[in-house]
């Protein structure tokens, strides 16, 4: 991805809608330039075009997600490989950096066992002859790609593991971190009941803005994997709740 096509889906993302003429004009480029990034965002899955607008194919979809900011995702994923030991037994949520962090995992780690309730994880990493993953049964979001519900609920308590991995799509000093779906955030919360410690991985975007719902994960989160653009109150709110902060460089 060039930091064209991470503007365009920085302002997707922000305004989900956006005329054709106005995103070119945004970026400093022609009418025919944009509708040729936008042609192959498409062509991934990426974007959609309606009636002179483009706007997000999905906001769940991961593909989308793990294009968007690809570069800083990664360095992210591999600063958290360095918490995962040969012969783990780890579980990771859903989310675009926790999918760069599994494959990480099956590329730089030997006889670790992957648990996660992403479908989209177990395939991603599925062409690595090394990689061991359980997938947790449930009821399936189709775009999310995930499993949720109480049979999830039931599948996580048959394991106990070090450390869960998951995502999130917000922070406030308020509420902590926050998920935009009531489903992905109960499934998150059955996973922690099952982990001695939680890790989030997230973007320093993300601490700009919140989910509409409270994780609730207060006490059990001990790690947050972030990139160097954290701003600094963010920073000092989580390690004054005892949270120890780790940034890639």
């Amino acid at each position: 991805m060039g930091p064209r096509d991470n503007k365009i889906l920085e302002i997707l993302n922000e305004r989900h809608r956006v005329e054709v003429s106005e995103l070119a004009s945004e970026i400093g480029v022609s009418e025919v330039t944009m509708r040729k990034d936008l042609t192959s965002l498409e062509a991934r899955g990426i974007v959609q075009r309606e009636h002179g607008f483009a706007l997000l194919a999905s906001r769940d979809d991961i593909n989308g997600r793990l294009a968007y900011h690809y570069d800083e995702k990664l360095r992210i994923a591999h600063a958290a490989l360095a918490l995962v030991n040969d012969g783990d037994t780890v579980m990771i949520e859903s989310g675009s950096c926790c999918a760069l962090l599994a494959q990480a995992i099956v590329e730089g780690r030997r006889d670790v066992q992957i648990i996660t309730n992403s479908a989209f994880i177990a395939d991603y990493v599925r062409s690595c002859p090394t990689s061991k993953v359980t997938l947790l049964g449930g009821d399936y979001q189709k775009d999310s790609q995930v499993t949720v519900g109480p049979m999830l609920r039931r599948c996580a308590e048959e394991f106990c593991v070090d450390r869960l991995f998951v995502g999130v799509d917000g922070w406030s000093v308020k509420l902590g971190f926050t998920n935009d779906d009531l489903l992905r955030a109960e499934a998150i919360r059955d996973m922690a009941r099952q982990a001695e410690e939680v890790i989030v991985l997230t973007e320093s975007g993300k601490f700009t803005r919140h989910g509409v719902v409270p994780l609730r994960l207060a006490g059990q989160i001990s790690r947050v994997v972030t990139d160097a653009a954290l701003d600094p109150a963010s920073r000092k709110a989580l390690e004054a709740s005892g949270i120890v902060v780790t940034t890639a460089e």
